[in-house]
């Protein structure tokens, strides 16, 4: 077990690359939809996620992410339309899992991760365990918010706005009522 003293080593040691986190962080531009069941053929080798909740405001998300052997600390400014800054920075699977470990699991969403292609864009299907079993999102990644998407035929209604669907809304395990959509 990695203790909290370990832990704020590790942040320490970063402490000079978080200070400079206004240069490094980048512009996410995605949009997120519901996807059909009719997906899953195509999902055939994915990654198992894991993601605890640290922080969460109208605007601002802090997570921790436990992908496969593979550990992130994750921060999200607020969005506008479907971009957002992010700051994503690899820590140690132990530091990874030694915060997970002490996330609340109403805080924490596990998912499947595939990524799919179509019409020459890559597409990240997550398929959702646990309390949210049966929920299955749809997002791609762009380069500008202009920029022409071929939708699939296995999304559906777009949810990019719909703050229902924010993985950090999602981690107290309460599927959306898509009525409500």
């Amino acid at each position: 077990m990695v203790s909290v003293e370990e832990i704020a080593a590790v942040l320490h040691e970063a402490s000079p690359a978080l200070r400079s986190v206004q240069q490094r962080a980048a512009i996410e531009i995605e949009r997120k939809f519901l996807a059909t069941p009719t997906v899953l053929p195509l999902c055939r080798s994915g990654t198992l996620l894991v993601q605890g909740y640290l922080y969460t405001d109208a605007g601002n998300t802090l997570r921790v992410r436990c992908a496969g052997e593979r550990a992130f600390l994750t921060w999200k400014g607020p969005k506008s339309g479907a971009s957002r800054e992010e700051l994503e920075i690899e820590v140690p699977s132990s530091i990874g899992e030694a915060l997970l470990a002490n996330v609340p699991s109403h805080a924490r969403i596990q998912k499947i991760r595939y990524r799919i292609e179509h019409a020459g864009a890559v597409w990240d299907v997550d398929v959702f365990g646990r309390a949210l079993d049966g929920l299955i999102l749809a997002e791609i990644e762009m380069a500008r918010e202009d920029q022409f998407v071929a939708l699939p035929p296995w999304v559906e209604q777009e949810v990019t706005a719909d703050q229902r669907y924010r993985n950090s809304r999602l981690a107290a395990g309460r599927m959306p009522d898509r009525r409500a959509a």
